[in-house]
């Protein structure tokens, strides 16, 4: 598997020793709900995916489980060319919340280069990771909150909206 650069690394260290300070200012943004906080997000999201190549690190992908839902689970089957229920026999389990994920990480579709070997049918969860560019995004700050932990281009947008509230 394909490691992840230093540079990446070491974001993902910066969100790790920030984990608390982190979680207190989502947790604030999520009470204050700024009228400007889509497009800080949005206007972040565009500048950090410039620099940042999703290729050149896969840790979502290595680290952590979509939810399926079913639109996802008919995709991914039609693309292997299975039934429904055999794809969710083969690659899934139910979790507590009793959603269909992965038993286990890294992704059984990521390829040694990081590509992911059923793209064009990936779950929208896949599709829409991480979530960063999406309306409402005071809504889903306690995932933007997991997601710092996992994916180096989060863990950077939110320190530069740490950033550019405390200049406020």
């Amino acid at each position: 598997m394909k490691p992840i650069p230093t540079f990446l690394t070491d974001k993902l260290a910066i969100a790790d020793q920030n984990k608390k300070e982190n979680k207190a200012f989502l947790d604030r943004l999520k009470k204050k709900k700024p009228k400007d906080l889509d497009q800080q997000f949005h206007e972040l999201h565009e500048e950090v995916f410039d620099e940042i190549d999703c290729l050149d690190c896969g840790n979502c992908c290595k680290t952590t489980s979509p939810i399926f839902q079913q639109k996802d689970i008919e995709r991914m089957a039609k693309h292997f060319k299975m039934r429904p229920a055999e794809f969710v026999t083969q690659y899934l389990v139910e979790d507590d919340e009793h959603d269909f994920v992965f038993p286990a990480a890294p992704c059984p579709f990521l390829a040694d280069d990081n590509y992911c070997m059923a793209y064009e049918a990936r779950p929208n969860a896949c599709r829409e990771y991480p979530h960063t560019d999406r309306r409402k995004m005071h809504q889903i700050l306690n995932l933007t909150y997991k997601n710092t932990l996992v994916c180096p281009a989060v863990s950077d947008i939110v320190e530069q909206i740490k950033i550019n509230y405390a200049n406020r």
